[in-house]
């Protein structure tokens, strides 16, 4: 291959921030370099990005040498919608690990936390906690699998990387089926969990109808929106859709959870699940994700065993209450979706303005846009390389958060509007690969919906 190594530079040491020299080392210890791929230097700018962070407060975020930058990125992968190190939410968590994180004795804000779901969302009588977003999702399917004695299970998104769900890319003989989930390797999920799950895409109706009526599904479980909402009553559809089949329906919330209302997003819609789980901003960047629903589905979770050492500690609960009432008090999801819905309409202005188009999709808080054509890849890149060097945290993405002020927001599309008008230099012809000083960034998988 050609100019294979034309990124490469002599001397290279000396260049690198901390923070990349510590990835290099990281990924000799660690497969993939860290434990969450959304996270990898390489899904924002590979060689460049700065990794490793020291400080973080609002929605600010130090690297290891002490550089600042504003964060108009993934805020922590969506967990921080108070900002991070919320005074309100680290007193508590420090008053609870004053107090002692553990011991013999179970934590009462367990009970307290389980009461405070349930009252937001009254059509589900008990809870289950756990700590991370798969984890709730694997009880969910234990608990929903024991509920309807069936296995197969439907379902339309991302839901963690458990066997169960991965088992989706198991194909037929020893063939990926890689065009449902393109980059989610199986490998390592056995053979045997081939033809337990089945996805289907997002407002298509006749698909899940299709693999209902061909297959005995027991449980269906999908995001409620993530990119666009539902159409024709898609979601009333398929609710109708399990009641008349007497199949567990879950509603996947661990990303859009408390983003647009307070609670699950399926209350803006008028629809009930029988489960839902919960995660990310449940805690306010404390590890803290809940699983919810209807009693006579969740007393199976006696019936199986679901059960953890670290899922009885004192910190996550004790966060999720205190954000909880923050939220509750600040009324934070009209507040971030209102930025949110701000930061869609700047990237169309800053578009027209500069004669291009983009794609701009996702809940209005957790906001993205993307250009067409072969260089989207490039141009991702180049944003994240130009807004660095201005000081931002930048891609396509945008979790919004209660820290991110107009002022903010104004400086961020200051530093970006010129940027775009690169890009337009571009799409009339300048090289983009002669304006990047390192590699593309890579990309994600493709999400059902």
């Amino acid at each position: 291959m050609e100019n294979a190594n034309e990124y490469i530079e002599r001397n290279e040491g000396a260049e690198l921030g901390s923070g990349q020299k510590l990835w290099k080392r990281a990924k000799k210890l660690i497969p993939g370099g860290n434990m969450l791929l959304s996270k990898r230097a390489e899904m924002f700018l590979p060689d460049q990005w700065p990794a490793y962070f020291s400080k973080a407060k609002g929605c600010k975020v130090w690297d290891l040498d002490g550089k600042e930058y504003i964060d108009m990125c993934i805020m922590g992968i969506g967990t921080n919608t108070l900002g991070y190190g919320n005074p309100e939410v680290d007193g508590a968590v420090l008053a609870a690990v004053d107090a002692g994180n553990m011991s013999t004795f179970n934590c009462p804000e367990e009970v307290y936390l389980a009461e405070k779901l349930v009252e937001i969302h009254p059509w589900a009588d008990m809870v289950r906690f756990a700590r991370s977003g798969g984890e709730a999702n694997a009880i969910a399917i234990r608990i929903a699998r024991a509920a309807s004695g069936k296995d197969k299970v439907a379902i339309c998104g991302y839901h963690g990387w458990h066997d169960w769900y991965l088992a989706a890319n198991l194909g037929d003989g020893n063939h990926l089926a890689g065009h449902l989930l393109p980059g989610l390797d199986p490998k390592g999920v056995p053979q045997s969990l081939r033809g337990t799950v089945y996805p289907f895409n997002y407002n298509n109706y006749a698909e899940l109808e299709e693999i209902v009526n061909n297959n005995d599904i027991g449980v269906i479980k999908m995001e409620v929106m993530r990119n666009k909402g539902p159409e024709d009553n898609f979601l009333q559809r398929v609710r109708d859709l399990a009641t008349k089949r007497g199949i567990v329906l879950i509603f996947d919330e661990c990303t859009s959870g408390f983003r647009q209302t307070f609670g699950g997003i399926h209350k803006m819609y008028g629809v009930e699940p029988d489960m839902a789980m919960f995660g990310k901003a449940l805690g306010n960047g404390y590890a803290m994700t809940a699983t919810i629903g209807r009693r006579e589905i969740m007393e199976s979770a006696q019936s199986t065993f679901i059960s953890s050492t670290f899922w009885t500690e004192r910190i996550g609960p004790t966060a999720a209450l205190k954000t909880l009432e923050v939220m509750e008090r600040e009324k934070s999801w009209e507040r971030i979706t209102e930025t949110g819905t701000g930061i869609m309409a700047g990237w169309q202005a800053l578009a027209k303005k500069h004669g291009l188009t983009v794609n701009v999709a996702g809940l209005p808080s957790i906001a993205s846009f993307g250009f067409d054509g072969p260089n989207a890849l490039a141009y991702k890149t180049l944003i994240t390389q130009e807004m660095l060097g201005k000081g931002y945290l930048a891609s396509n993405l945008i979790f919004s958060s209660l820290a991110h002020t107009p002022d903010v927001v104004d400086g961020y599309f200051n530093a970006l509007d010129p940027i775009f008008s690169l890009i337009k230099e571009c799409e009339q012809g300048r090289d983009v690969m002669s304006l990047l000083k390192g590699p593309i960034c890579h990309a994600g998988f493709k999400r059902l919906n």
